[in-house]
């Protein structure tokens, strides 16, 4: 009994002896691998705004004008998100965010929206979704032309909510057979982003959002 008892003890010191091994290698990987990450993150979205954000719209560093927008039920944020403010001559001309569709066919699609500050969309982006391959992922840019539908379009041109919907519910937007909830979820995160936008412009073009994070008076 003493025998079993000591190779039970031994084969459970071993065992943790391996489950601290690993968790180590874990935390050294994950520190190791973070910076990479994020900055291989940050280098995808800023191609990704370059192509939204036309070179002769603005005239600052964007990077340098990054701000917060607060969490916002109609931004499908959770949490405060970047918010990339152009300026061309001083004055506010694009602003550039996030936004996410919550009900995409295979969950969240997030969104990247350059906004015009006369309420026009220079364009919108897919960030990152894990719509079917083959059948809903045509929303990616590299994929499919679908996305650049949203190019030019503002509230005012389409002036109805019901306009805002793919042509299967009565809408103005094309949609791909045997995939329409992938689409019909993008197109309402892009409406509700911009009915938002319309409603609280201050939160987007205010020049004195990189101050106020900053803390400055």
């Amino acid at each position: 009994m003493e025998t079993v008892l000591r190779h039970s003890a031994k084969s459970a010191a071993i065992l943790m002896a391996f489950a601290i091994a690993g968790t180590a290698l874990l935390a050294v990987t994950y520190h190791v691998t973070r910076d990479i990450i994020a900055a291989s993150e940050k280098q995808a979205k800023l191609k990704l705004i370059a192509q939204i954000l036309p070179k002769q719209l603005y005239d600052n560093d964007i990077l340098q004008e990054a701000s917060q927008l607060p969490p916002a039920a109609e931004l499908g944020n959770l949490g405060a998100t970047p918010l990339y403010l152009a300026t061309l001559n001083g004055q506010p001309s694009v602003a550039v965010f996030e936004a996410v569709a919550p009900d995409g066919y295979s969950g969240k699609i997030k969104l990247l929206i350059a906004l015009k500050a006369d309420g026009e969309l220079s364009g919108v982006r897919v960030v990152d979704h894990h719509e079917t391959p083959g059948l809903g992922d045509y929303i990616e840019i590299v994929k499919d032309r679908w996305i650049t539908l949203f190019d030019g379009l503002s509230l005012g041109k389409y002036s109805g909510a019901q306009d805002w919907k793919v042509k299967k519910d009565g809408g103005r937007f094309e949609h791909r057979s045997g995939a329409t909830v992938t689409p019909r979820a993008v197109v309402k995160a892009v409406h509700k982003a911009l009915e938002y936008a319309a409603a609280n412009p201050d939160e987007f073009f205010s020049p004195r959002q990189a101050d106020q994070k900053e803390g400055t008076p």
